[in-house]
């Protein structure tokens, strides 16, 4: 569990986060939605560490994040696995070698532990015997699993996504959407995804915070999001035509 207390961030005199308070919960996909320019990222580094907040706390299960030190804040760090928006691979190295990086960074594993392990991330992200395979030769959901892999491969606690889905074609979508959550449950995560995307929403939305303005517009799962009346969360959820006519459809059943 991360719980998020009354934190607030500036930039050159503009304040882009107001008091933003909010749990992410153990075990569940916990989306940050909102338009472009809210504020979705800029929580999500305060989060993480790379920016400071100007007021306000990051607990960690109930360690305060905010007051730790350079070494108690790496060793938290350590338990955090990060999915990249574009998966950040090294290109020269294969996707054994991307999945090992953390792992002979990070720990003092054998060489034989680092490739067990290895090998168990992969075959989790149906990766099984592409070990081999430089990033060019991977399609881009290929891609997205193999950072997927790499972020568990230290068996973390929280779990933070940027995107997933971005880049991705409708179908590798749902995969990428299914491994996250699957994971989520499996090993009982704190998984924080940031997206745009109304299909993971309404896939994987197990608690939702919606950023408008830098504040905590509203809260909600995916089931509750879409009879929300909040002006800007129906601006949100229905921007398509799409979703446009789904709403329409929802509306003549409820009559």
């Amino acid at each position: 569990m991360i719980e998020v207390k009354k934190v607030s961030k500036s930039f050159n005199g503009q304040k882009v986060l107001f008091d933003i308070e909010h749990v992410f919960e153990e075990g569940q996909v916990n989306l940050i939605i909102g338009q472009s320019g809210q504020g979705k990222s800029v929580l999500a580094k305060c989060i993480v560490g790379l920016y400071e907040p100007d007021e306000g706390q990051i607990l960690f299960d109930k360690r305060n994040f905010t007051d730790m030190d350079r070494a108690q804040r790496s060793s938290i760090r350590q338990e955090i696995g990060m999915l990249f928006q574009g998966a950040a691979l090294f290109d020269s190295m294969t996707v054994e070698q991307n999945v090992m990086f953390p792992l002979q960074m990070f720990t003092n594993m054998t060489k034989a532990e680092i490739q067990a392990r290895t090998d168990f991330c992969l075959e989790r992200v149906n990766l099984a015997g592409r070990n081999k395979l430089l990033p060019s030769e991977c399609s881009g959901g290929m891609q997205k699993r193999v950072g997927i892999a790499r972020a568990i491969s230290m068996n973390p606690r929280y779990l933070f996504c940027d995107e997933p889905n971005s880049g991705l074609d409708p179908k590798t979508s749902i995969v990428i959407d299914k491994l996250i959550r699957d994971i989520t449950k499996e090993y009982k995560i704190t998984t924080v995804v940031i997206t745009h995307d109304m299909n993971s929403v309404m896939e994987i939305g197990d608690h939702i915070l919606f950023i408008h303005q830098g504040k905590k517009w509203w809260e909600g799962d995916r089931h509750s999001i879409i009879n929300a009346t909040n002006p800007e969360i129906e601006s949100f959820v229905y921007a398509s035509s799409f979703m446009k006519e789904i709403r329409t459809q929802l509306q003549k059943k409820a009559l």
